[in-house]
C-alpha cells in the first residue's frame, strides 16, 4: 500500500490560529479529540478509495498520524504515513488540503463552542446546527433559493452513476447548486454533472456542498468535486443540516443509508405541525424502475398508501427532473418571499426530538425499537429511521462493526407486516449488491436479523 512517509502543510481558507488549550487537546495522542481529528483526517486523505469498511481503513493505516506544530505565524500540520493518492509529485492536492482545513475548523468549533453547551432543548439543537453551518460559511443571506440536496448510494453501477451525473448537469444548466453526503457514486455524480452545466452557463461560483459526520466519513470520503465541506458532530445533525439547507431533495437509488434518509425526511413531512412540505423526487434510469417499485411498496406497506402523496417518482428523462426541480425551487422562493421566511435556512420545520437526539446503535436500543403501525405515522417513520441507522452502523461504521463482532447481528423485531416489508427490501439490497463495495471480493455478511425470518 503506497504511503507518503512525512509531509507538512499549513491550513488554508480556515482556522490557522489556535489557543494553547485547543492545540493541547488536538495534539495529545491520548485525547479523544486527537483521535477524532486523526480519523477524520485519514478519511479525507483516503479520498476516492473504493474501501467502505471503516475498520479495514483504520487497520490499513494504523501508523497514520497528524500532529500540530505551533509556530509564531500560526500552525503547521505534520502528516505521517498518509495515503499516497492525495499527493502529486510529493505535494498534497489543493482540494485535499482545503478539506483538511475544514475538518480542523469544524472539530475545534464543535468541541469548544457546541458540545460544551447543554442540548436538552430541541430548539437549541437546531440553533447549534445553524451555528456550525454559519461558522463554515455555508448559510448565506441574500441568496435566492437554489440548493438541491441529492441523496443516493455510494455503491452503484455505472449506468446509475451516469444518470445521476446527467441529472446534475440539468441542474447546473438551470443555475442550481448541489448538496450531497460528499462521497462517491450518487453523491459525486450530480456534483460532477452540475460542474459541467455551470461551466456551460459560465457560472464560476458553483457550490458543491458536502456534509458528513465522523461516524460515516471513513466509508464515504469526500469526492474531488466538493468545494465546501462541513463535518457535523453526529448523523442526526447531519440530516437536519440537509433538510434545513435544501430547497428541494432528489433521491437516486441507494441502499440502507438512503432509506434512512428517506424515512427521516418522511417523518418530518408527516408531522402534523408541518404544513409546508419539501419538494421530494425519486429519480433513476429505466433499469431502476423495479427498484423504485420496491421502495414505493415498502413505504406504502409501512406507512400507508397516502405516503405516496409526499413524493414523485421519475424514471429516466433527466431533463424532466431538472424542470420539475427548477419549478419546485421557484415555488419555494415565492412562498418564502411571501411569508418573509429566510431563504438560507428553513427555521419553520418542526423536527421531532426523537430525530434530533443521537440514536446509539447498541443491541439493546435496536431491540427496543417500537415498529408498531398503531403509532402516529411520523413516530413510526422515526422508529424506522433508527432501525436503518443501526444497520448502516453495523455495515460501515467502526462502532457498529465492533458491536456486531462482539455481540452478533442486531435483532429487529416488531409488527409482522412491517417486518415482512423490512426483510424484503433488505434482501433486495443484498441481491443488488447495494450494501457494500467490493462484492466481487467478499460476500456481504448481514449485520442484522429480522426476528421473524431469523
Amino acid at each position: 500500500m503506497n504511503k507518503v512517509a512525512r509531509t507538512t502543510i499549513r491550513p488554508v481558507r480556515s482556522l490557522n490560529l489556535l489557543s494553547q488549550e485547543e492545540i493541547y487537546k488536538l495534539s495529545n495522542p491520548r485525547a479523544d479529540l486527537h483521535r477524532l481529528f486523526r480519523d477524520c483526517a485519514l478519511a479525507i486523505l483516503n479520498t476516492d478509495s473504493e474501501e467502505d469498511d471503516a475498520e479495514e481503513i483504520f487497520k490499513s493505516f494504523a501508523d497514520f498520524d497528524i500532529r500540530l506544530q505551533p509556530q509564531s505565524r500560526g500552525i503547521m500540520l505534520e502528516i505521517l504515513n498518509a495515503p499516497a493518492q492525495s499527493f502529486v509529485d510529493g505535494k498534497i492536492i489543493r482540494g485535499i488540503q482545503e478539506h483538511l482545513s475544514s475538518v480542523l475548523r469544524d472539530i475545534v468549533y464543535t468541541d469548544f463552542k457546541i458540545l460544551a453547551e447543554e442540548a436538552d432543548d430541541p430548539a437549541k439543537i437546531t440553533d447549534k446546527v445553524f451555528r456550525i453551518l454559519r461558522n463554515a460559511g455555508v448559510v448565506r443571506p441574500g441568496v435566492s433559493p437554489n440548493l438541491v440536496v441529492c441523496w443516493g448510494g455510494h455503491s452503484i453501477p455505472r449506468e446509475e452513476y451516469n444518470y445521476a451525473k446527467h441529472v446534475g448537469y440539468e441542474f447546473g444548466l438551470r443555475g442550481l447548486d448541489i448538496i450531497t453526503g460528499c462521497g462517491i457514486g450518487a453523491m459525486k455524480g450530480p456534483m460532477k454533472g452540475a460542474a459541467v452545466g455551470h461551466a456551460k452557463q459560465q457560472i464560476k461560483n458553483g457550490r458543491y456542498i458536502g456534509i458528513s459526520e465522523p461516524g460515516i466519513i471513513a466509508s464515504e470520503s469526500p469526492n474531488a468535486i466538493v468545494n465546501e465541506l462541513v463535518i457535523m458532530p453526529d448523523i442526526e445533525k447531519r440530516l437536519e443540516a440537509f433538510v434545513r439547507l435544501g430547497h428541494a431533495i432528489v433521491v437516486f437509488p441507494g441502499g440502507v443509508g438512503t432509506v434512512e434518509e428517506i424515512v427521516y425526511l418522511l417523518s418530518i413531512l408527516l408531522h402534523p405541525e408541518n404544513k409546508q412540505g419539501i419538494p421530494l423526487v425519486f429519480a433513476g434510469p429505466e433499469s431502476c424502475r423495479e427498484y423504485f417499485e420496491t421502495l414505493d411498496h415498502f413505504l406504502r406497506q409501512c406507512l400507508g398508501d397516502e405516503i405516496a402523496s409526499l413524493y414523485q417518482i421519475i424514471i429516466g428523462e433527466p431533463h424532466h427532473v431538472g424542470n420539475v426541480i427548477r419549478e419546485a425551487v421557484d415555488k419555494v422562493h415565492s412562498d418564502r418571499y411571501a411569508s418573509g421566511e429566510a431563504f438560507y435556512f428553513n427555521w419553520q420545520l418542526n423536527i421531532d426530538p426523537t430525530l434530533q437526539f443521537p440514536f446509539i446503535p447498541t443491541h439493546e436500543n435496536m431491540a427496543a425499537l417500537k415498529l408498531d403501525p398503531s403509532l402516529p405515522k411520523h413516530e413510526l417513520a422515526s422508529q424506522l429511521r433508527s432501525a436503518f441507522s443501526g444497520i448502516v452502523a453495523g455495515n460501515v461504521k467502526a462502532f457498529g462493526i465492533r458491536e456486531v463482532a462482539k455481540h452478533g447481528p442486531y435483532i429487529i423485531d416488531g409488527d409482522p407486516k412491517i417486518m415482512q416489508a423490512i426483510d424484503h427490501i433488505l434482501h433486495t439490497f443484498v441481491e443488488e449488491k447495494r450494501m457494500k463495495l467490493g462484492q466481487d471480493k467478499h460476500a456481504y455478511r448481514p449485520c442484522y436479523k429480522v426476528a421473524q425470518y431469523a
